[in-house]
């Protein structure tokens, strides 16, 4: 059971790339898998492990053209292609590989050329009524997934990327992972989702850092930021709190863009409205932490331990782009007299208006 699953991020870019969901079960004595996906990738040949964003692999052109198809020929050409696909996929029970059917793929339709088009293509491994384990692994061009194993008691669940391998999963169940590994495996989704992939909210923190080289002043909004993406990040993965991505996204580039341009005229002193502001602005980040989740999905029996080690990853991201930051700026020219005017403001109009560049892209385009 989980709490955020399948379909949840239905509303996501069309040129995002997102992990795979796969939901594992034995139907009839045969293993299925249900894997849940943009399909145009695969079939554009794009290294879903390496590219966070379509647009920005040289195959964006053919994933457009992809994109194009209607429904009926898009499923047909992932079927031609399914020979290619299997060879990238490895299912092993009780250690010997299986052949892998394709026995349907669902594309839906889609009106709205913005949003990502989410395929549910389902293959089986054969018959296991006799087996007592299973491996699963997919080739780390195929981008992140989630592997999912439904229809028995204390399930397995897991997040694969790289290429690494499940592992022996028995198929009736029993391997639940325990609160402390389940904490331990969220904290790198927390953290990858500032370095690398998170650009706005790295903005937004080096945006915190450019106010002023004082420790004071850079803690007091750092610890704003955290109690308020905190709060709704746990209210949101709760279910207590539900914003569209089409109004939480625009506002947290207009977070950004006010951020960094009041560093212009704050001149560096820390008045008691910033804080408050920047506490604002976190509950929308808090928001925007918590899409991520209904990407990966929170497993119900772990859900204050997955929870928990997301933040934590999050917050050491935080922390490593400050630290960055210092170690590339901070330390050789903050103490210089022109670090303001030659380094601080410069870089506060350019986050400023990148800000400025996502509210519109993400309002008019």
């Amino acid at each position: 059971m989980f709490v955020f699953g399948s379909g949840l991020f239905q509303n996501a870019d069309a040129h995002e790339v997102l992990p795979a969901i796969a939901n594992m079960e034995i139907k009839d004595d045969r293993l299925v898998f249900d894997v849940e996906m943009a399909i145009e990738g695969i079939l554009a040949d794009i290294d879903l492990g390496e590219y966070a964003d379509t647009n920005d692999a040289p195959q964006a052109a053919t994933y457009d053209d992809f994109r194009a198809l209607d429904a009926d020929e898009l499923a047909t050409a992932f079927a031609a292609d399914w020979a290619d696909v299997q060879s990238k996929i490895d299912v092993s029970v009780d250690g010997e590989p299986r052949a892998l059917n394709l026995v349907s793929v669902d594309v839906p339709s889609s009106d709205n050329d913005e949003l990502a088009r989410l395929t549910v293509f389902s293959f089986d491994a054969g018959d296991v009524s006799d087996a007592q384990t299973v491996s699963f692994s997919w080739d780390e061009t195929l981008g992140m997934i989630v592997l999912r194993q439904n229809g028995v008691e204390e399930p397995y669940t897991g997040t694969l990327s790289n290429g690494e391998t499940s592992g022996d999963i028995a198929l009736t169940g029993g391997d639940a992972l325990s609160w402390w590994q389940t904490f331990v495996s969220y904290i790198p989704t927390g953290f990858e989702h500032i370095v690398p992939l998170g650009m706005d909210h790295i903005l937004f923190v080096l945006g915190l850092f450019f106010f002023s080289m004082k420790m004071r002043p850079l803690l007091w909004q750092v610890s704003a930021f955290t109690l308020a993406h905190t709060i709704t990040l746990a209210l949101a993965a709760l279910g207590y709190v539900n914003v569209p991505g089409s109004i939480v996204e625009p506002l947290i580039a207009a977070s950004i863009a006010f951020v960094a341009f009041e560093n212009i005229t704050a001149k560096g002193r820390l008045n008691s409205f910033r804080p408050i502001v920047i506490f604002a602005f976190g509950l929308l980040h808090g928001l925007g932490f918590a899409s991520v989740l209904q990407e990966y999905g929170l497993p119900e029996d772990g859900f204050i331990a997955a929870l928990i080690g997301f933040n934590i990853g999050v917050e050491v991201g935080q922390l490593f782009v400050i630290a960055i930051a210092y170690a590339l700026v901070g330390f050789w020219f903050g103490h210089k007299s022109w670090y303001r005017s030659v380094i601080a403001i410069p870089a506060s109009i350019a986050i400023g208006l990148m800000g400025v560049w996502w509210v519109i892209e993400r309002t008019l385009l």
